[in-house]
């Protein structure tokens, strides 16, 4: 097997929410980077507060220039949903106690390169608020280089 490398790089990326929410809605996501192999699993961790009563959280791919695609949410109460293209390799469950929800790719393939984001909105509906210094951190990315 070709060795691959991922790194995982963290960074915040703020949408404009109202501001009332920023005490307690967020999603965080601890630094590192990661090496691997192809074929291996890798699991990318997102933590969140929510004041919502039942947690909703989305997560997102994105290679190239594209625009981010919906992959799965999963929800406090409920199942969720797995767009078909990552059933098979894509997988997350929402653990409200600890309140997280990681997200674990595995057989990885050259092809997963690409920027992963972490929402506890679905904020990928072709009409993405403008970010700004006073709102909550809502969303989380990670970069998998392979």
């Amino acid at each position: 097997m070709t060795p691959l490398f991922i790194s995982v790089l963290l960074a915040a990326m703020c949408l404009g929410m109202n501001t009332t929410l920023a005490q307690k809605d967020n999603v965080l996501q601890p630094e590192g980077d990661e090496t691997q192999t192809e074929g291996d699993t890798v699991t990318l961790d997102c933590l969140y507060n929510s004041s919502s009563s039942n947690d909703y959280l989305f997560w997102y791919k994105q290679d190239g220039n594209n625009r981010p695609r919906f992959i799965l949410s999963r929800f406090k109460i409920g199942q969720g949903k797995t767009e078909d293209e990552f059933k098979e390799r894509f997988s997350s469950r929402l653990n409200s106690t600890f309140r997280s929800v990681p997200l674990k790719i595995q057989k990885l393939h050259v092809s997963d390169s690409a920027v992963y984001y972490c929402a506890l909105r679905p904020t990928v509906t072709g009409n993405i608020p403008t970010v700004n210094s006073q709102s909550t951190n809502q969303t989380m990315e990670s970069r998998i280089y392979l």
